[in-house]
């Protein structure tokens, strides 16, 4: 889609269309696996074996599949070293933050297992007060066979939220990783098959764009892609070829409000985490900070003194690595000169911090809102703060851009935070910490709304007795219309 359509910075092209993709290591440029870019013909294979083996997985129910995915789940668990090579390898990202995102997968898939019974098994549901002839069940059946796209920024965790989600609910599941990072996905798959060789639960196709394209023509019966506005785009339009039924996971780094009562400290050291981490390339985290006019300036001194520690390299103790697009590059480039051209003041560094393939830490203030800088997309690790003269003001800014994006709050007073969260155009809002996973993160964990996706509901209606009322049948004797009309008066106060 639009993201792996774009050409990783160290990624070597040549003529015509290649069949083999190479994924590289965006700190060395140094070859991290060959792997085969399917076409719509491997495509069908994969669904078509995915819907055999989906009637076996369904038939094992709640209890079976939870004990293989929390076979599964220890699997993974073992390996988590191997993983963290993996991850740190394609994306570039330091270790401590492959082996967050696996732990946090993990965690997921843990629940999942644990919970999908009880979310979705069939309860009772209670009828009309005037129907007390049925009684009423609700159960949540699997969709069949769900295609995953995922991103590269959060290989593992991103993808899971919607794999193991898929898996518990009895659907199977065809992972199209993206082109950047199709060893994580065939290693994810790899996991699996080694516990059950002989039942493709999960498959992995490897690829790019043309062949996120084709999983998205292949009439599998739901859609989950994760990742940015423009790829979200491009998916939607796909999927109503076929009217496959999509779920989007879309993130984006967000604001920050910081109100006069705040922990300074723990809210400069938070912000300048979810605007550096992974060089800025998290698909959630903070971009703007709107800071209370009396913290501003002890506030805006104690980001500069943590921004200024951070260091992107490629080696062991780096805070953080290189930009993997080097479209993105660009993108930070023409950002940081539009926010310095309108007026805009750079704390700590400035277009000299760009430096192929890293750019080291910005924070920029002063910045007005109509510059790019604001109104673009934060691809890289940059920091704005801006002054607010009141919370009025913090919200009004918050919530000025046509995308719903995480906030993060800092206060001490969380008392406050639901009624100050009423006034906000957020989906996610997080309370003295940043929202680094975001929308992909702590917005889907353990929330039954992910097994819901991954499901088709079926309800039962049981005609117990006689109804009182008639209200099923072509017997239209004056009789039973008097009674309807008085248990209306009686119910209705009429």
């Amino acid at each position: 889609m639009a993201e792996p359509a774009q050409q990783p910075r160290a990624a070597r092209t040549g003529v015509g269309r290649p069949k083999v993709l190479t994924s590289y290591d965006p700190r060395t440029g140094e070859v991290v696996g060959d792997y085969a870019i399917m076409g719509a013909g491997e495509l069908t294979r994969a669904v078509r074996a995915a819907r055999t083996t989906q009637q076996w997985w369904a038939t094992l129910e709640f209890a079976g599949r939870k004990r293989w995915l929390l076979d599964w789940k220890r699997a993974i668990a073992r390996g988590t070293r191997d993983l963290v090579d993996l991850i740190s390898s394609e994306t570039g990202k330091p270790r401590m933050d492959a082996a967050v995102e696996v732990t946090l997968a993990v965690e997921h898939l843990d629940w999942v297992a644990r919970h999908a019974e009880k979310t979705l098994s069939r309860s009772t549901r209670g009828t009309a007060w005037f129907r007390h002839d049925q009684n009423g069940s609700v159960g949540r059946l699997p969709l069949g066979v769900i295609g995953v796209l995922g991103p590269w920024q959060n290989p593992v965790l991103a993808p899971m939220n919607s794999i193991a989600s898929a898996m518990a609910a009895g659907n199977t599941v065809v992972f199209k990783p993206s082109e950047l990072t199709p060893g994580v996905g065939a290693w994810l798959a790899d996991t699996w098959n080694r516990l059950s060789p002989s039942q493709p639960v999960l498959q992995v196709v490897t690829g790019d764009s043309s062949t996120a394209a084709a999983l998205c023509r292949a009439r599998v019966d739901k859609i989950a892609y994760a990742g940015s506005a423009a790829g979200a785009r491009e998916v939607t339009a796909l999927c109503a070829q076929t009217a496959t039924p999509l779920v989007i996971e879309q993130g984006g780094r967000g604001a920050m409000i910081v109100q006069v009562d705040a922990r300074l400290d723990t809210a400069a050291a938070a912000a300048v985490y979810g605007a550096m981490a992974n060089a800025g390339q998290h698909p959630a985290g903070v971009h703007c900070v709107y800071v209370a006019d009396s913290v501003y300036e002890p506030f805006l001194e104690m980001v500069a003194y943590h921004a200024r520690k951070l260091r992107p390299a490629a080696d062991k103790r780096a805070s953080y690595g290189p930009m993997v697009l080097e479209a993105h590059l660009d993108v930070v480039r023409r950002q940081v000169r539009d926010a310095l051209t309108r007026g805009g003041r750079a704390v700590v560094g400035s277009l000299e911090s760009i430096r192929e393939p890293y750019i080291e830490p910005v924070v920029l203030t002063e910045v007005p809102e109509i510059s790019l800088a604001i109104t673009g997309e934060a691809v890289g690790p940059v920091l704005i703060v801006n002054r607010v003269a009141s919370m009025d003001e913090a919200v009004e800014r918050v919530n000025a851009p046509e995308r719903v994006l995480p906030v993060a709050v800092f206060t001490r007073d969380v008392r406050s935070v639901p009624e100050f969260a009423d006034r906000l155009r957020t989906e996610l809002m997080t309370v003295n910490a940043t929202p680094v996973y975001g929308i992909h993160g702590p917005g889907r964990i353990r929330n039954p709304q992910s097994l819901f996706e991954f499901a088709r509901t079926q309800s039962i209606i049981d005609k117990r007795h006689r109804e009182p009322v008639g209200l099923s049948s072509f017997d239209n004797h004056p009789q039973r219309l008097r009674m309807a009309r008085a248990l209306f008066r009686l119910r209705h106060k009429v």
